[in-house]
């Protein structure tokens, strides 16, 4: 049996990252500024500039190298497609 962690914690420097998807996850409201304007909405949340390009194209796989959960970059992205075209995933 190998010795390596089947699941790594976040980094704790990348809880702002987090705490963004987090919150385009759970609250409609931000998700309605995000997709308004994701550089405002995203401007008071401690993001580096490269974190913020990633949220903008939802890059999976660059989210989760900075440290993001994957589920949380999961249904982030599920939400924000679910908001910006209703409908869409209507049998999902």
């Amino acid at each position: 049996m190998s010795q390596a962690a089947h699941y790594c914690f976040p980094p704790s420097e990348a809880y702002p990252l987090n705490r963004c998807l987090y919150a385009l996850k759970s609250d409609p409201a931000f998700i309605e500024r995000f997709l308004a304007d994701p550089v405002a909405a995203t401007a008071p949340m401690g993001l580096t500039e490269g974190e913020r390009a990633d949220l903008r194209r939802m890059d999976r796989d660059a989210l989760v190298a900075r440290g993001a959960h994957p589920y949380l970059v999961f249904m982030a992205g599920l939400r924000l497609k679910m908001a910006a075209e209703p409908g869409a995933l209507e049998y999902f």
